[in-house]
């Protein structure tokens, strides 16, 4: 409620299968918009983990006060690539859309797996298609706004 009251929001990090924590947090502190952190940690790539993360993205999403930052997905113990990672990306902005999903850096802790440029290109290759306002508001404008950042829009 504090973080409400000063215009600040909440910053989740948990696993996809804490959902009804999740919801349930937000049941009692509605004014307090939250930001999900590393796309809900889908860790399990399995059929099964993947149908379980991506039923929690769209409960989390059905909730209009979150958003979601695409970080920090990739694999343990294996060197960043856009075919591990374009699904999770893809479906994450097909669940939230455009205007609730950012990318956004877990570096240093992403070094483990890629470099910078590696997972950059990556999430630029993954949205090639989308729409260029689309990829401004994923790589710019949403970050701007949700963390109120005094920078100007890109054009």
């Amino acid at each position: 409620a504090l973080l409400a009251r000063h215009g600040l929001h909440f910053e989740l990090q948990a696993p996809w299968w804490h959902v009804d924590e999740l919801i349930d947090l937000i049941a009692a502190y509605p004014e307090t918009p939250v930001v999900i952190n590393h796309t809900f940690l889908p860790a399990d790539r399995s059929p099964e983990g993947l149908a379980g993360w991506r039923a929690a993205l769209k409960r989390a999403a059905s909730v209009p006060q979150t958003t979601i930052k695409i970080s920090g997905i990739g694999l343990s113990g294996r060197r960043w690539s856009l075919d591990d990672n374009r699904v999770i990306i893809r479906d994450t902005i097909e669940i939230f859309g455009p205007d609730r999903c950012l990318f956004a850096s877990n570096f240093p802790v992403d070094g483990l797996c890629g470099s910078f440029d590696t997972i950059f290109s990556g999430y630029k290759q993954a949205t090639a298609d989308l729409l260029q306002e689309d990829r401004l508001k994923l790589f710019h404008d949403n970050a701007v706004r949700v963390y109120r950042l005094p920078i100007a829009a890109l054009t």
